[in-house]
């Protein structure tokens, strides 16, 4: 059976709907840089996903062609998670103000997964697909102390989540730790296309001191 990373590490995909302190190792991502409103059809955002699954999944069906990767094992392609900032924002996100939104699309590699092995995928991909996958970049993340939460519901409700996990965190002594490094995370267990808006499933993510 596939390594499924959603199931082997519950305690970072799949949390209560109630607030939780977590420790977060550091972990390496695919990631394509980005800004503006997310929803847009031809935006940033969209090109984004795009690029990731197209790494992802050239990395995944290496074991399949004349490249092999040192390590290999066979694993589920973990699922789209998001790092999102504004500028002037301090608490989070303004979900009002999406046009303003930067972002870091990612999606996690498994640790056999080296930069050179990367770099090989990105140029696989190019050369199967005719397309350029130069924004895409290998990204090493060390969250560290987090508070975390699983949303349930539309995107644009978080903020509820967010007020929920802010007033936890306060009451068991840690403040939020939100820079230009730290940011808020989401990572999406559902497909909104396949699913509907009241039955999202979003894990939400806080960095905390």
């Amino acid at each position: 059976m596939a390594f499924d990373f959603k199931k082997e590490y519950k305690e970072f995909y799949m949390p209560k709907n109630k607030p939780s302190i977590v420790n977060v190792p550091k972990m390496n991502y695919i990631a394509v840089r980005g800004k503006g409103d997310p929803n847009a059809e031809n935006g940033e955002y969209k090109q984004s996903i795009g690029l990731l699954y197209g790494i992802a999944f050239t990395i995944k069906m290496s074991k399949m062609g004349d490249h092999r990767i040192d390590g290999y094992f066979d694993y589920v392609v973990p699922p789209l998670e998001g790092f999102w900032r504004q500028e002037g924002i301090e608490s989070g996100i303004d979900y009002s103000r999406k046009d303003e939104l930067e972002f870091i699309s990612v999606i996690r590699l498994p640790d056999f997964v080296t930069k050179a092995e990367f770099d090989w995928a990105v140029a696989e991909a190019e050369r199967k697909k005719k397309s350029d996958f130069s924004k895409a970049e290998f990204l090493t993340v060390d969250e560290g102390l987090c508070v975390q939460c699983m949303h349930i519901g539309s995107y644009d409700d978080e903020p509820k989540t967010v007020e929920l996990m802010h007033e936890f965190m306060a009451a068991e002594g840690y403040s939020l730790d939100l820079d230009e490094k730290r940011l808020h995370h989401e990572i999406y267990l559902s497909d909104p296309r396949k699913c509907a808006s009241e039955k999202l499933r979003t894990v939400v993510r806080h960095p905390v001191k």
